[in-house]
């Protein structure tokens, strides 16, 4: 009988001879361009995107001198790239007639690409008490689920040194906060949206915006119907 053939892949003369150093630098994250309307937002992503001075700051910038700092984006299942961190820059590229922004694209899973947000994010000077609120929350969720999901080598079994207590200790540590303060930014979050905005207004002071979101939700709605 003839012998079937056997299809060999071969490797190229580059591929042989090439060195560690050059086989790293293939495997790094590329900066690439991607266009605007492939971008989609952060799901709940919690800071808003304004146009203020600081936006019109930043498309003069990006007109003379273009992104220096590229954004980071992870492929989307329904297609595309979803923004982990660049939402006000490519915000800025929109205003400044661009149709492609740079960006490194990473895979990466839910709760590692919710820390990355939120860590991109909450270094900017101005955060209003409302995205410090709910970018803290997602934050230590996200924090906890990892530390609680079991390892491969321990499927199905948690980590007996797991403290889920510790979680608060390393978003508030990392924040720069007080366990303590860090928990009362989280609880503006069960404020209603419209007295989170007089929050965020300055019409409610933080203290006592902490004790209403103690409230039942009807109870803030007759608080507000009364302010």
């Amino acid at each position: 009988m003839p012998s079937k053939e056997r299809k060999l892949s071969l490797a190229s003369y580059d591929d042989i001879f090439k060195d560690d150093t050059a086989r790293t630098d293939d495997q790094r994250e590329r900066i690439v361009e991607l266009p605007l309307d492939e971008l989609h937002p952060f799901k709940n992503h919690p800071f808003q995107v304004r146009d203020d001075e600081d936006m019109q700051r930043t498309v003069d910038s990006i007109k003379e001198y273009g992104v220096l700092t590229p954004g980071i984006a992870r492929p989307s299942l329904s297609g595309g790239y979803e923004i982990v961190a660049g939402h006000r820059r490519k915000h800025a590229c929109e205003l400044a007639g661009l149709s492609t922004m740079p960006f490194i694209v990473r895979e990466m899973d839910d709760d590692t690409a919710t820390i990355l947000m939120c860590d991109s994010n909450l270094q900017r000077e101005h955060i209003l008490p409302s995205e410090r609120a709910f970018a803290y929350k997602m934050k230590l969720e996200a924090i906890k689920r990892q530390a609680g999901r079991p390892s491969k080598e321990n499927a199905g079994q948690l980590d007996p040194n797991f403290d889920k207590r510790r979680s608060n200790v390393i978003v508030a540590n990392e924040a720069g906060e007080s366990v303590k303060q860090l928990q009362r930014y989280i609880r503006l979050a069960e404020l209603t949206p419209e007295l989170l905005q007089m929050v965020d207004d300055r019409k409610i002071a933080f203290t006592p915006a902490v004790e209403l979101s103690y409230l039942k939700p009807e109870e803030q709605t007759l608080l507000l119907d009364a302010i």
